[in-house]
């Protein structure tokens, strides 16, 4: 055993020596094995890291909600009831009535109307989104209470004059005041704000949850008192009034089993009372389950891709070996005369291909790890370095070291001996 150690160690440090003698020649044989390790890991690491942000979002709305948003159908569509000045579309207070009491499976149903007014304290203004909703609202999108309270069922009864900030918003209106008790005003209606909530929109107004960084929350009783159904927009010097008596329905369903049958009920029964459709239905159990079948043929698309890198890899250490062992002919001439075996003749050039496969493969996993680092500093996009994506690339380039250092290896040692020594 001890013997074998010995020998093993005296033929690695051979290889290295070997290799050393033509630094230049190993350093860009290891290049095609570097930037293939490297590519594989760095391509993992961005696909896993948007693919888990994309999902991240998903998940926000909630595996057991089904969100019904309301939409205004194309002109050419009579979904509307029209006249010259009114155009009337979207979900209804009787639609999220329905639902909670025919659908089973459904437990609660928020209904949401959102507004955007401007909010004043003293001398600070800031647009804000109005979300009119019920105290279940921040039961189905569970949000950090950081100061105060949220809306409860009391609120809603007595058409309270509360609001809800959230973080973001707060510091911009409220700024360095304290903020719970503090009296805000909403288009001439003034509010005591009770709470103040974080919000996790991730710093925009993007639709990827339910909230936004400049959401207010105030009692749907409340707002439907003071603001009622009508809306005005201006677009080109006209004036468009539109009638909307719900903008979103969140429907939450008790067991994710049931998410896709109720998705069919609720479409439905929403059938049988419009006309049109000017509602659209998104199931973000639906979406996630997409997004995570993407998600898996994107890793094998990408892995696939930078693979290629390390097949080129393994074919420059063939190439290299293949040199090396028609210059050393007369070595290997040698080694055979004075009693060496094919074996050994065959681990000398493994071990050379080894060596150049491990240290290619250990300086592109360095590689491959600083690359993620890198985009996501400078470019702000999420990366994720999996343990699993080090262990695959440097296993795979060890094992095309192995794999195209064999036939140089065994070339090699079949060579004869008398042949190889009268090589010049």
């Amino acid at each position: 055993m001890r013997l074998a150690l010995s020998r093993l160690r005296r033929d690695v440090v051979l290889g290295v020596k070997n290799l050393l003698l033509h630094k230049l020649r190993s350093f860009l044989t290891m290049l095609g094995l570097v930037f293939g390790v490297g590519s594989v890991i760095a391509m993992l690491a961005i696909g896993e890291g948007a693919s888990r942000d994309a999902l991240e979002r998903i998940r926000r709305l909630g595996s057991h909600n089904i969100m019904l948003e309301s939409k205004k159908p194309p002109d050419d569509q009579g979904s509307q009831k029209r006249s010259s000045f009114l155009t009337i579309y979207g979900l209804l207070y009787s639609d999220a009535d329905r639902i909670a009491a025919t659908i089973p499976s459904v437990d609660s149903v928020v209904p949401v109307k959102a507004l955007v007014k401007q909010g004043k304290f003293h001398d600070r203004s800031l647009d804000l989104r109005v979300v009119c909703t019920t105290d279940d609202w921040f039961r189905l999108v569970d949000r950090e209470v950081l100061a105060g309270r949220v809306m409860n069922s009391r609120d809603m009864k007595e058409f309270a004059s509360v609001a809800v900030l959230t973080e973001w918003g707060a510091r911009r209106l409220l700024a360095n005041e304290h903020a719970v008790g503090e009296t805000l005003t909403i288009d001439r209606n003034t509010y005591q704000v009770v709470g103040i909530v974080r919000s996790e929109s991730g710093g925009s107004e993007a639709s990827d949850t339910p909230d936004g960084q400049t959401d207010v929350y105030i009692p749907l009783a409340s707002a439907r008192q003071r603001y009622g159904d009508l809306f005005f927009r201006r677009t080109q010097g006209s004036v468009i009034r539109e009638k909307v008596e719900l903008h979103e329905i969140i429907a939450h369903v008790r067991r994710e089993s049931d998410v896709a049958a109720t998705a069919r009920a609720i479409e439905r029964l929403l059938e049988t009372s419009h006309k049109k459709r000017d509602y659209a239905i998104n199931v973000p159990l639906q979406l996630l389950r997409q997004a995570e079948a993407t998600k898996r043929t994107f890793s094998i698309v990408l892995g696939a891709i930078a693979g290629i890198s390390l097949l080129v890899g393994g074919i420059g250490i063939m190439n290299i070996m293949l040199a090396s062992v028609t210059e050393r002919t007369r070595e290997i001439g040698i080694r055979r005369a004075i009693g060496a075996r094919r074996f050994q003749i065959v681990v000398q050039f493994l071990i050379e291909a080894l060596a150049l496969s491990v240290i290619g493969g250990m300086i592109g996993m360095a590689l491959g790890i600083s690359i993620p680092f890198m985009v996501t500093f400078f470019a702000g996009m999420p990366t994720v370095v999996t343990p699993m994506s080090l262990v695959l690339s440097f296993g795979i380039s060890v094992g095309v070291g192995i794999g195209f250092g064999i036939y140089p290896a065994m070339r090699a040692s079949k060579l004869d001996p008398i042949i190889a020594l009268r090589y010049e």
